[in-house]
């Protein structure tokens, strides 16, 4: 089992952004797709965003327009670019090694004036 390393979160207002970071080994990141998911309380966790080997991309509806996807295969990193956050969008974000099913710890987001 790898347990993949995030770092980012925080507390924000309506409008700001954020970047959520996801680390793991070379072979992880750098040869399965990676995704992240989010989960609110009191509501199942859901995909965020996905970003496959080839570095296509797909979003949820919620975000799309807002948040990015990314890769920086050098870093071994996937990060998380949040703009325009809404307050709907806090939640904890995990980060999702989609074919080996490795999760990070998690980050909390909030967003509230």
């Amino acid at each position: 089992q790898v347990r993949l390393i995030q770092s980012g979160g925080g507390l924000v207002q309506p409008g700001e952004s954020l970047r959520l970071s996801c680390s793991a080994p070379a072979e992880i990141i750098n040869s399965f797709p990676t995704a992240w998911y989010r989960q609110a309380p009191g509501k199942q966790r859901e995909l965020v965003a996905r970003i496959e080997i080839s570095g296509s991309t797909n979003y949820a509806d919620s975000v799309k327009g807002r948040f990015t996807i990314s890769r920086d295969n050098a870093k071994m990193t996937v990060y998380l670019q949040m703009n325009s956050l809404k307050p709907e969008d806090t939640a904890v974000y995990y980060c999702n090694s989609v074919t080996m099913n490795f999760w990070g710890q998690g980050a909390q987001v909030t967003v509230s004036s």
